[in-house]
C-alpha cells in the first residue's frame, strides 16, 4: 500500500489507496464495542489504520449477514439479519441494533479504535444474499435484504456508533456466476447471465 500510494504520487496521480478486508480479521466481535482484530492480524491491521489514517482514506469491509446467519443460525435470526422491521435486535450498552449489518460495521469500527483508527471510515466494499444454494437461500429472502438494504443506506441514517453518517455500500452481486461450484457462491446476483432479473430491487431515483 505503501509502495503503491508513492508510486502514484511519483505519476501526478493521487488516487486514494486502501484495501479490503473480511470480518476475519476480528477476533472477537460481539456485542459490537468489545470487538478486537485476532491475535494474527492486529498488527497488520494496526499497520493499515496508520496508513489510512494518515491518507484520509477508508477501510473497504467485505460484511455478509447471510454467512453469519448459516454459521450460527441459533443465536442469528433471520430477521435481524434481513433489516426486517420487527426484528428485536440487541443492546450493546446506549446502543441499540436493529439489523446485523450495523452490528458488523460498528465491530470493525470498534477494533479500528483499538489501533489507533478511530479517524477511520468503512465502506462496505461487498455486501448481498444468494437466491439459491441454501435453506436460507431463497429469491424472496434475497430481494428482501437487497431493498431493505437500500432503503437503509439511503436514509442517511449510518449506524448506531456513527449515526447521520452515509454508509457507502455496494452490492455483490451484478450477476449470478454460472461457472462457479454448484451452491450458494454462484446465485448472489441481481441478474441471471441471460440479463433477466432474479429479483427487482428499488434504487432510488437519487
Amino acid at each position: 500500500m505503501q509502495n503503491l500510494d508513492a508510486a502514484l504520487n511519483a505519476a501526478n496521480s493521487p488516487i486514494p489507496v486502501s484495501t479490503v478486508v473480511p470480518m476475519q480479521v476480528l477476533g472477537t466481535s460481539f456485542p459490537p464495542s468489545n470487538s478486537t482484530f485476532s491475535d494474527e492480524t492486529a498488527a497488520t491491521m494496526q499497520g493499515i489504520a496508520g496508513f489510512l489514517a494518515t491518507k484520509k482514506a477508508p477501510l473497504l469491509l467485505n460484511a455478509y449477514p447471510f454467512f453469519a446467519r448459516t454459521g450460527d443460525p441459533s443465536n442469528v435470526p433471520l430477521d435481524y439479519a434481513l433489516f426486517v422491521g420487527n426484528a428485536a435486535g440487541i443492546n450493546d450498552g446506549s446502543l441499540h441494533y436493529t439489523n446485523l449489518l450495523d452490528a458488523m460495521v460498528d465491530s470493525v469500527y470498534s477494533a479500528l479504535e483499538k489501533v489507533g483508527g478511530s479517524t477511520i471510515d468503512i465502506v462496505v466494499s461487498e455486501t448481498g444474499w444468494p437466491s439459491a444454494g441454501n435453506t436460507d437461500a431463497t429469491v424472496e429472502n434475497a430481494k428482501t435484504y437487497a431493498n431493505n438494504l437500500v432503503s437503509h443506506v439511503a436514509s442517511g441514517q449510518g449506524t448506531p456508533k456513527r449515526p447521520r453518517k452515509a454508509l457507502e455500500t455496494y452490492i455483490f452481486a451484478m450477476f449470478n456466476e454460472n461457472l462457479k461450484p454448484a451452491g450458494v457462491e454462484r446465485n448472489f446476483g441481481l441478474y441471471y447471465p441471460d440479463m433477466t432479473e432474479v429479483y427487482h430491487v428499488n434504487f432510488p431515483a437519487s
